[in-house]
């Protein structure tokens, strides 16, 4: 059994710190605090569902088309609608939650009320460490793992990974070092909406697909986020995977009192946070952004 908890907290908390790295990626650089992030998660495996069924394509093909056009989409909101009032915090809650809604609306009229769900991408089981784990499992673990690592690299060993951080750090020091504000910021809300696309395009398969599926994931990012330190991408992945581990071990432990992960996570998140009221990584100082 302690196999299994190991495995599945680990993909679980890999599918929280998809959502939760990106939300600290947007508030790191742009300052905007995004409650439409799974909002554009749950779009992608709704996406994911209609493209699997219209298109005979590898499933990785298809998964690349999903999150393509979340991140289009998602960039597209954020020119339209934030841009311009992204100084205005209180504006740019209240949109984001009407943006939320909108989607949340729009999925209702084009797939109807009705639960939907995915066939596994590969079917069939694997064996590790003892443990019989479905291959859908594994390849949730092993997608999202390697695109976080990637985004690490990015923002640790590239120029423009390298104008990410300055730009969180500082906004008006990069734009006097010749760094586009405008169009980091525009990244950053790419590469995160991008990550929420990948979270949700390959989740369909263990997720029951409906209309108010963002709502929980919404909850337990913003604990991750919290927990980690508002701020902190470090923080915010290692509290990801702290709250899906407590989440497996709830639902292992007491199966007929499953329905409490969520609180008992919550609670996890609030005794930390009355030991280090800043969280596992919070900064001090702006300058230790990202």
């Amino acid at each position: 059994m302690i196999e299994t908890i190991i495995i599945r907290g680990a993909m679980v908390g890999a599918v929280y710190a998809s959502l939760a790295v990106g939300f600290s990626l947007i508030f790191g650089v742009a300052r905007i605090i995004n409650l439409a992030h799974t909002a554009f998660f749950m779009l992608a495996a709704y996406f994911m569902f209609s493209l699997v069924n219209n298109f005979s394509l590898n499933f990785f093909l298809l998964i690349i088309l999903s999150v393509s056009l979340v991140t289009i989409l998602g960039t597209i909101c954020y020119k339209l609608f934030l841009e311009r009032i992204r100084e205005h915090e209180g504006a740019v809650l209240l949109v984001t939650v009407a943006l939320a809604i909108a989607i949340q609306e729009c999925i209702l009229l084009f797939y109807g009320s009705l639960y939907k769900s995915l066939a596994p991408f590969v079917p069939g089981n694997a064996e590790f460490l003892g443990v019989t784990i479905p291959w859908q499992e594994l390849i949730i673990l092993g997608v999202t793992i390697i695109c976080l690592i990637g985004l690490l690299l990015f923002l640790y060993r590239t120029n423009c990974g390298l104008a990410l951080r300055v730009t969180a750090q500082d906004r008006e020091t990069a734009n006097l070092m010749g760094i586009n504000v405008q169009r980091i910021c525009l990244l950053s809300i790419s590469i995160a909406i991008g990550l929420a696309g990948l979270a949700g395009a390959i989740v369909g398969p263990i997720y029951t697909l409906e209309p108010l599926m963002w709502a929980h994931p919404l909850v337990m990012m913003f604990a991750a986020v919290i927990l980690g330190g508002l701020g902190s991408i470090k923080g915010s992945f290692i509290g990801a995977f702290i709250l899906g581990y407590t989440e497996v071990l709830v639902v292992f432990l007491a199966p007929e009192g499953s329905f409490i992960k969520g609180p008992v996570a919550m609670g996890i998140m609030v005794l930390i946070l009355l030991i280090k009221r800043e969280g596992l990584f919070g900064i001090s100082f702006e300058e230790e952004r990202l």
